[in-house]
This record gives structure tokens, sequence and C-alpha cells, in this order.
């Protein structure tokens, strides 16, 4: 990057100098990766002086390749804490093997680290949460704050939580808001509004809770299932075959997915950790010594002399 001058009819590059470069200063390494957004990061972190050191409470939602993963975190000075976490690829455990990375299993993750989390600190029996899913936004007013639970207990508030998006990008009807609102009708405590819900019209301002429950019970899955095994028999079985192995069909999924919200609620733990015990019959290979080297080299070299005398013979 250099800009033009002319000066006696000649035009010469005057590029950066070297007092730019020796005060030129490169972002965080995570900046650069394009991994951590610092800028959403420090309003999420940053709690006020006068709250002594209770920290913000974050709920990450992430997506991989095939899984989802929902996690409460906080921030430390020398790096984060996780105080609960769950994973779509858990949700085998309570009768969900397939579609673990779509809008309804995301609203399952995020209900079961809910559940978990208010187990773990003994809030699960105050904040109930939602038990029947309408899709509607639940929130009440106590004093002059608003908590988005159905009621707040006279004993012990909430649990607040963020929600911390990362890098994605924030469209209506994204599925991290499917894990939002699993952990909101988890029973925390978690600021949103119908906005960025499916079902929400922009320019009409006006929120279809119907559209949005049948997104959370897999229903935009189901509606596709038949159309595909109408229109192309061999793409459905092709692309829905891990359905189709374990017998779930389109008009299935709803009673699915409400047996699976039961049983995360009747146990959120988690699944106790298995002893790995690794195999000990592999065994590597020791490596040739200089000599065994050498002597390998020539036998191949005498059996290349032999068969090419042989051939002149």
């Amino acid at each position: 990057f250099f800009f033009c001058k002319r000066k006696s009819k000649m035009a010469f590059k005057v590029q950066k100098s070297k007092a730019y470069y020796s005060r030129f200063q490169v972002k965080l390494r995570r900046r650069r990766e394009g991994r951590t957004d610092y800028r959403q990061r420090k309003r999420l972190c940053a709690q006020a002086k006068n709250k002594y050191q209770s920290p913000k409470y974050r709920l990450v939602v992430r997506f991989t390749n095939k899984f989802v993963i929902c996690q409460i975190a906080y921030s430390l000075i020398d790096g984060d804490r996780i105080l609960a976490q769950a994973t779509s690829r858990e949700l085998a455990r309570y009768g969900l093997e397939v579609g673990l990375k779509n809008y309804s299993a995301a609203y399952c993750t995020g209900l079961l680290v809910a559940r978990r989390l208010l187990q773990k600190v003994g809030l699960d029996e105050a904040y109930e949460g939602n038990t029947e899913v309408d899709a509607e936004v639940v929130k009440c007013e106590v004093g002059k704050k608003t908590y988005y639970v159905d009621e707040v207990d006279e004993d012990k508030r909430p649990f607040r939580a963020l929600l911390d998006v990362g890098c994605r990008a924030t469209t209506t009807g994204c599925r991290i808001f499917g894990a939002l609102k699993g952990a909101a009708d988890g029973g925390l405590d978690v600021p949103h509004s119908e906005k960025r819900f499916p079902g929400y019209d922009r320019d009409a301002k006006e929120y279809d809770v119907d559209m949005h429950r049948e997104r959370i019970f897999g229903g935009h899955v189901g509606e596709y299932m038949e159309y595909l095994e109408e229109e192309d028999n061999q793409k459905y079985k092709e692309q829905f075959a891990v359905y189709i192995e374990h017998s779930h069909e389109a008009d299935d999924l709803e009673e699915l997915y409400e047996g699976v919200h039961e049983k995360i609620r009747e146990d959120p733990s988690p699944a106790e950790k298995k002893d790995f015990s690794p195999d000990k019959s592999f065994k590597r290979k020791s490596k040739l010594s200089n000599a065994q080297r050498k002597e390998r080299v020539q036998a191949k070299k005498d059996a290349k002399i032999a068969e090419l005398e042989a051939d002149e013979e």
C-alpha cells in the first residue's frame, strides 16, 4: 500500500516508513485466527466493580460438523472455567440417535445443560422451567428487574447466564437460538426476546408461536422427509438412511422429542466415566541398528544383481 506524489513532473512511491513499522502492533492471536470477537467478549465478561468479583456467567453455544456443544462458563484472569457442559452426543442416552445438529437437537442440548447446572447448584426444584413446550417467551418483573423465568423464588434468585454466540451470525431462526430456548425452558434466566426465533416476521412485527413450536419438535425435518419420499425415493433412502435404520418416520418425530425432553428432566446428570484400558497387545517394532540396515541394503543389491545376471543368461 503506497501513495503517489507528484514533484517536478515525476511520480515516486512513499512507502510505509521505519517509524510506522516500529509502532505497528499485531492483533491478538485468536483475533488474527478469526476465532474470538474481543469486543463481544469484553462486554460478556467485564463485571461491575461493585459486584465484588461475582462473575458473569455465559451460555456458550458452539456447533461442530456433527454435534452441538453447550457450556456454562465464567472467566478468570488466567482463563475460563466451565461449570457445566452438555453435547448432543449424550442425547443417545435419552433416545435420540439421529439428527444431532439440527434445531431440535440444539433445543434438547440447551435443556440438558440447564437442568444439569441447576441440579449441580441446588436450584432444580425451585426453577423447573417451562414443562409444556409452547415456544412462548416467559418472563416476569420483580421490582425494576426483569427475570426470564415463570416465577422468582422468595429465597433464591434464578441463575442468570448471557448467551455467547462466538463468531456466528445471529440471523432469525438460527440454531443457536434453539439452544437458548432449551436453556430458558430448562429454568435458566437467559435474557432474550422473540425477535430472532423462527416464526418472527420483522416487517409485520408478529411472532408465530406455532411455527417455532413445530421447529422445536422437528416438524421441518418431517416435512422434508415426506416431500423427498414422494419426489425422489432413492435420495430419501440415502439422505435419511440413519432415520430408516432406527425406524423413525416423519409422523413419529414429535413423539420422539417429547420422550427425550421427559427423560432429560428425569435424570440430567452426566454419565459415569468409563475406565480407559489401552490395548497393550500392540508392540512397536524396534529400530534396526546401523549394521542391520547396511546388511539389508546389501541383500537388496545382491538380489538385484542376481536377477540381472539371470536375465543376461
